[in-house]
């Protein structure tokens, strides 16, 4: 069936997304609107498309009723903001599009506004017009993760929500000014279950965003920020005994710089940081360094189906310039229902029930997104499987097997070995024991179980040296810790090509954390060729050129 949708800030960073998302309907028509007529021809004009898009001037704080009139839409859609900053007249959209008869969804990430759009249910409900507000990151992706993470749970006591964006990801101004309305200022959390406040942009925490097989994103500190999950959770989560949301904003010098601002708001040195918003933008913009990655974790804590207490956690990354795709999937994901001539129920209400996980999973498996879940693992389950998590049953059996069962295990096979020519790469090698150059080198490796970790002794034609391995913790969260004696090295346990690969992310020397640039370099990881076990092991440095290279088998 055909549809006529009209998109409020169309040719704004969401508001493309859902256009693209959308780029293959030849019955869809799109009135790609906004205040200034020339950047929505552009937009236009860029998008190949086989849905119709035709560019508009639309002006939110204009005569909304003659624009509706004009373009006669199915559905509004507003992908504007910032709507904390929308004022005494918060709702006007929503007004003219039930006043026009047209459905109406937003991308409305403010708290107030979400949880106070259901004043217009039976208003809505008498007209049959369908209001969802929030379709967006939150609270349409949250609670669609958390409902499919407490599935059949008999209680949910915990919520910590920690959203990193990526620092390239060409955030738009509308969002940069909804963080500084709110800096400083109180906004809704759940401590000891007790429904109060803290300061946005300054209680701050500390996680790692690491899916199951793939690189994390390094440790962030992420900051409280204002989202409508903090408002909507609490009075439909009786039992809540936490809820936090932070924003992890890289590079981290920048939110050390709101933290260090928004205490002057919350002095009562500044009444608002708003109008410190363009310095921010264009600081933001101009200062994008670091990895363009940026990635999301929910954990969700409570009661299992058996009473038992368990604890979740869903880890995003996404790649590149995919991570503005996500707030733009619902919205996509309600149009092409549309399009197939379904419709949700009518009324106004937060978008807290109207999408489900797998509504993203279908756009994140056509994007560099990458999803995956954590729980804790048995006790006496293999370090590996530990770190891996769910990646674990994804390995090769040869590789699996390798891991399990470590305690008292002895394996064999043979090796080719290379050092490096540098007089202080050999001298580095002969203190930790690396083993001689030579071809068909015998090699023997015995595991044994040690507390809370694996000690792995090698053993090269007679010459050995040993390592130990454990969970990583702290700055190495959701890394492999392996410890050369007074060196500690964070490793990420990375899937790729059917290859277990370990890549360094950190170092610590007599337990001080060591400059990332100064740490070793060099590929390992482990395959499998024939059925058998294979591994390859190269350590050098930018100084010295290669230490020591080897590789071979192991059964």
């Amino acid at each position: 069936m055909s549809l006529r949708v009209l998109i409020i800030g169309g040719y704004g960073t969401f508001g493309q997304r859902i256009i693209r998302l959308l780029a293959g309907h030849p019955t869809l028509t799109i009135i790609c609107a906004g205040r200034r007529a020339e950047k929505a021809r552009a937009c236009a004009d860029s998008l190949d498309t086989a849905a119709t898009i035709i560019p508009a001037r639309v002006d939110r704080d204009g005569d909304l009723r003659a624009a509706l009139s004009e373009w006669q839409p199915d559905l509004v859609v507003d992908a504007s903001g910032p709507f904390q900053h929308y004022g005494d007249d918060a709702y006007r959209v929503v007004e003219a599009a039930l006043e026009a008869g047209c459905d109406y969804v937003d991308l409305a990430d403010a708290a107030d506004f979400v949880a106070g759009i259901d004043r217009y249910d039976s208003q809505a409900k008498e007209r049959g017009i369908v209001v969802l507000s929030g379709g967006s990151t939150f609270p349409a992706l949250s609670s669609a993760v958390i409902r499919a993470l407490t599935e059949g749970w008999q209680r949910v006591d915990g919520i910590v929500h920690g959203l990193a964006p990526s620092p390239k990801a060409g955030l738009g101004r509308n969002v940069i000014e909804a963080i500084m309305c709110y800096a400083g200022k109180p906004v809704p959390v759940v401590k000891d279950g007790t429904l109060t406040t803290a300061p946005a942009l300054i209680d701050s925490r500390r996680f790692t965003i690491a899916p199951p097989g793939i690189e994390p994103l390094p440790r962030l500190r992420f900051s409280l920020t204002e989202l409508p999950d903090q408002t909507i959770f609490p009075a439909r989560m009786p039992d809540l005994k936490t809820l936090w949301t932070g924003v992890g904003t890289r590079p981290q010098i920048f939110l050390y710089g709101l933290n260090a601002t928004a205490l002057l708001v919350r002095w009562g040195v500044l009444r608002r940081l708003s109008p410190l918003s363009g310095i921010a933008f264009w600081t933001m913009k101009r200062f994008a360094f670091g990895a363009h990655r940026g990635g999301l974790l929910l954990r969700v804590s409570g009661l299992d189906a058996e009473g038992g207490p368990m604890t979740r956690e869903w880890h995003m990354i996404a790649e590149c310039d995919d991570g503005p795709y996500i707030p733009a999937i619902a919205v996509a994901a309600l149009i092409e229902r549309r399009l197939r001539g379904e419709r949700p129920v009518t009324g106004a209400r937060p978008a807290t029930d109207d999408f489900s996980l797998a509504d993203y999973e279908r756009v994140f498996a056509t994007k560099a997104i990458t999803t995956g879940i954590r729980e804790a693992a048995p006790a006496n389950a293999p370090l590996y499987r530990r770190v891996l998590g769910e990646a674990w049953q994804r390995l090769r059996p040869a590789i699996r097997a390798m891991h399990e069962r470590p305690d008292g295990k002895v394996v064999r096979g043979r090796a080719t070995v290379e050092r490096g020519n540098n007089p202080i790469a050999r001298l580095i090698a002969r203190i930790v024991g690396f083993p001689p150059q030579g071809s068909e080198v015998p090699v023997e490796v015995r595991f044994s179980v040690q507390g809370d970790g694996e000690l792995w002794e090698r053993s090269f034609d007679g010459r050995t040296f040993s390592s130990f391995q454990k969970d990583g913790n702290g700055a190495f969260e959701h890394l492999l810790s392996e410890r050369f004696g007074p060196l500690e090295f964070g490793l990420a346990l990375v899937l790729k090509d059917e290859q277990l690969w370990l890549k360094t992310l950190g170092w610590r020397a007599f337990g001080i954390p060591m400059p990332r640039f100064m740490a070793p370099s060099g590929d390992a990881y482990e395959h499998v060729v024939d059925g058998r076990f294979h591994f390859h092991v190269e350590i050098k440095h930018w100084m010295t050129g290669l230490i020591v290279r080897y590789r071979g088998w192991l059964e």
